[in-house]
């Protein structure tokens, strides 16, 4: 913990319709730093994120994940969540996201790995790239980052690209070798599968994962 959390508090809020913490004074008003509120959705967590005062909401208007999906579902829609739901036991769930401020342009990628209660995330700044180039290098830094291979791992990530390219056997044009070191990697795995979600669609792993990854693009031009 550093000195300015020791002087302030949290507040719970809701950004983008999930709930998280706001970082506030000792009068309970937002603590804005040119312009901007801190904000972690654990308490636990290593990342802070910076958001502009008014997209923060009471907590009461975050969407409780049982409403997210009340719409009318396609065959192909209930499958996918099938497929969510009904993961193997014990199993590493991972959603990655990668971005770019134009195309090249500076490029990071975020990481959120769960097993159990466990989670760790991960936001780094990759330089200049293509948001292709950023979504394959989050799967590669996720898959790098796991110690068992013995365990089943299902990879979320909401770039067809990637997963065409990984699971399709689509020939890439570009980033040859950066796909032929993911697949170096998969092949160290005994049960590994990628699941298709739509981005932006208020699945909150998802979320935390592209909010790493543009976050780790303004630290890096800070």
């Amino acid at each position: 913990m550093n000195e300015q959390d020791k002087e302030s508090s949290w507040k719970r809020m809701s950004f983008k319709g999930n709930k998280v913490w706001a970082q506030t004074d000792a009068t309970d008003n937002f603590l804005i730093e040119k312009g901007m509120v801190l904000i972690k959705y654990n308490l636990k967590q290593n990342y802070e994120y910076k958001v502009k005062p008014e997209s923060l909401k009471p907590e009461d208007q975050a969407i409780p994940a049982q409403k997210k999906a009340k719409k009318s579902k396609s065959k192909k829609q209930t499958k996918k969540q099938d497929a969510e739901t009904n993961l193997p036991e014990n199993c590493i769930k991972i959603y990655t996201d990668g971005a770019s401020s134009g195309n090249p342009g500076p490029a990071g990628i975020g990481v959120l790995l769960i097993y159990g209660k466990n989670k760790k995330e991960i936001s780094k700044y990759i330089g200049t790239g293509t948001n292709n180039i950023a979504e394959l290098t989050a799967i590669k830094v996720a898959l790098e980052e796991l110690k068992r291979v013995d365990l089943p791992v299902r990879i979320f990530s909401d770039s067809s690209y990637s997963i065409g390219l990984l699971t399709k056997n689509w020939k890439p044009k570009k980033n040859q070798e950066l796909v032929f070191e993911i697949k170096e990697l998969m092949n160290k795995f005994s049960n590994l599968a990628f699941i298709k979600v739509k981005g932006h669609a208020g699945i909150k792993e998802n979320e935390v994962a592209d909010f790493l990854a543009t976050s780790a693009i303004k630290k890096g031009l800070a």
